[in-house]
């Protein structure tokens, strides 16, 4: 069998590349865990459900928006979970990870039919969300604005 790699090129590129770290099917894996993670991210709001979302996100975990600059997960619990009350449910629009990064663009909807509409960045460490950075899409602002157009 070994002669056999030595002889045919082909055979030694299939066991060369199988060896090269990155190959196969972890990278594929990688890319549906961390879509499932953004997913579930926004599932957690829509089910109004802490553990669920406190459970994805990494120790150390940072949040970045218009009106936050580098929260950490206590404060982020305070000043942003509060909108999961008046969300009804995302539309994610588009989702493209790269990696360990990705972008989000939803429509959102609130309780009471207002639209908001957003793109987010994701950066995963160790199978958990690190960080997140949202930004707000134009004069539609975020769920509990009482300025949002309605």
């Amino acid at each position: 069998m070994i002669n056999t790699f030595k002889k045919n090129g082909v055979e030694c590129l299939f066991v060369m590349t199988m060896l090269v770290p990155g190959s196969g099917g972890n990278n594929a894996d990688n890319k549906l865990a961390n879509q499932q993670l953004v997913k579930d991210y926004y599932a957690a709001y829509e089910k109004k459900d802490w553990n669920m979302l406190n459970a994805l996100l990494a120790e150390g975990f940072v949040f970045n928006g218009p009106n936050d600059d580098h929260i950490d997960l206590k404060t982020y619990e305070e000043r942003c979970w509060p909108n999961s009350a008046n969300i009804k449910r995302f539309d994610i629009e588009k989702l493209v990870v790269d990696g360990d990064d990705a972008f989000v663009t939803y429509n959102g909807w609130t309780n009471d039919g207002r639209l908001f509409r957003n793109t987010e960045y994701f950066k995963f460490k160790d199978g958990k969300i690190k960080e997140n950075a949202c930004y707000f899409g134009p004069g539609i602002s975020f769920p509990n604005n009482p300025d949002a157009p309605g």
